[in-house]
């Protein structure tokens, strides 16, 4: 059997040192399909670690070794390897993410052929930012225009899909708020997930997070309209009261819920938008608190199958409105939890008479949460043709869903 490759092992990726303490490793990748207009970019940070030396990176932030039946078999779960940084003080974890997604959103725009003075909107998930205006402040240091639209979400692993259905879908709209939709439809948009988990995690005493989650970015450029059409789509959210996978909120929230939503919309200023999703926190004041995988597979795959069912069903329909009735997801784009959470969702769709590709995509990264998505959809991009109809699976913490499907190019 070949040795498996670390991310930063892979052709065609950039490499270079982040002057941040040390120093910490970071690799990129552009992808651009000419065909459809789309392009964007993926990356990690921190050395990496495959599943045999991550263990004795876990025992280290665990503060002792895991027992043989906590060690989780992260290869049956489809992750190889992942990122991770050393301890840093708060000024450090700070610069280092900034540098990561100003040049994350310098290079999607590139990878776009755009100007980031062109940019007329930008869209970050991360389920724990580093600081507050952390897209406001990396858009500034990228040289987006201080006039355009920066959403912050705040979703946990659904952030970067529930993005791109805030882009997308018009119907998402509250009362009292611009249509964001309407508002970017034919605009240049840069779309994804930055997910720091390394940091995120270290201070975790959860056996579990520490051996999944780490650190990756993805960002694509959208045009509303033209290069991805809105089709049709549904976003779901449930309290997890019994905290399954409960997660510190880093992010202004009340705490409870807002109205009859676990969603606060806020305007922060002219241009700056966040969308924050109620937590259950973990009762010690940690980052995160697991179940264990069992309980991700409960929380995440009934509910998730009922979502995809509505929104392909409701695809099913809008085929055979436009005469079109045998045209095929050509592909689902799902949030990578685990392999076993997906692999358990297509089994349960097939069931149901839904079948459709599901790649996995992400071995050489674990669960990166928001930027998942986004990286897996910039590794199926050159596979996708013009017209190929799309369908975004996104779920996270909280827990919430975004189902979405679209026409490309």
């Amino acid at each position: 059997m070949n040795k498996h490759q670390s991310f930063f092992e892979l052709p065609n990726i950039n490499k270079e040192i982040i002057p941040v303490a040390s120093g910490i490793p970071f690799g990129f990748s552009t992808v651009y399909n000419p065909a459809l207009g789309i392009g964007g970019v993926y990356g990690a940070w921190g050395d990496s670690y495959d599943n045999h030396s991550l263990c004795g990176l876990v025992a280290q932030r665990y503060g002792e070794p895991l027992d043989d039946e906590d060690i989780m078999n992260l290869a049956e779960l489809g992750f190889l390897s992942r990122h991770h940084i050393p301890p840093l003080d708060k000024p450090e974890d700070i610069e280092l993410e900034m540098q990561i997604g100003t040049r994350m959103l310098q290079e999607a725009a590139r990878a776009n052929g755009w100007q980031v003075g062109e940019v007329d909107a930008v869209l970050i998930g991360a389920g724990g930012p580093v600081i507050p205006d952390y897209v406001e402040q990396i858009c500034r240091r990228a040289g987006i225009p201080e006039t355009a639209l920066k959403v912050s979400v705040h979703k946990a692993c659904d952030s970067s899909v529930a993005g791109l259905h805030l882009a997308l879908n018009p119907a998402l709209t509250r009362q009292g708020h611009i249509n964001i939709a309407e508002e970017l439809l034919g605009k240049k948009v840069l779309v994804g997930g930055i997910e720091g988990l390394s940091r995120f995690t270290s201070h975790s005493h959860d056996k579990y997070a520490l051996q999944l989650f780490a650190n990756a970015a993805g960002v694509i450029g959208v045009i509303p309209g033209e290069t991805f059409k809105f089709l049709v789509g549904r976003n779901h959210e449930a309290f997890d009261g019994e905290g399954v996978l409960a997660i510190h909120m880093y992010y202004p929230h009340p705490g409870k819920n807002v109205g009859d939503s676990l969603i606060e919309v806020t305007q922060e200023n002219p241009s700056h938008i966040r969308v924050a999703g109620l937590m259950h926190e973990p009762k010690d004041g940690s980052p995160i608190s697991m179940a264990g995988p069992m309980g991700m597979v409960k929380l995440f795959v009934r509910t998730g199958v009922k979502v995809v069912t509505e929104v392909f069903y409701e695809y099913a329909e809008l085929m055979k409105k436009l005469g079109t009735p045998e045209k095929q997801i050509a592909v689902g784009i799902v949030h990578h939890a685990n392999y076993k959470i997906n692999q358990l969702k297509a089994k349960q769709l097939q069931s149901a008479g839904i079948e459709f590709p599901m790649p996995w995509l992400l071995s050489d990264f674990g669960n990166v949460s928001a930027a998942s998505n986004m990286i897996a959809f910039l590794r199926q991009l050159p596979n996708i043709k013009p017209g190929d109809n799309v369908l975004f699976d996104g779920f996270g913490a909280g827990t919430y869903y975004d189902v979405l499907a679209v026409t490309l190019g």
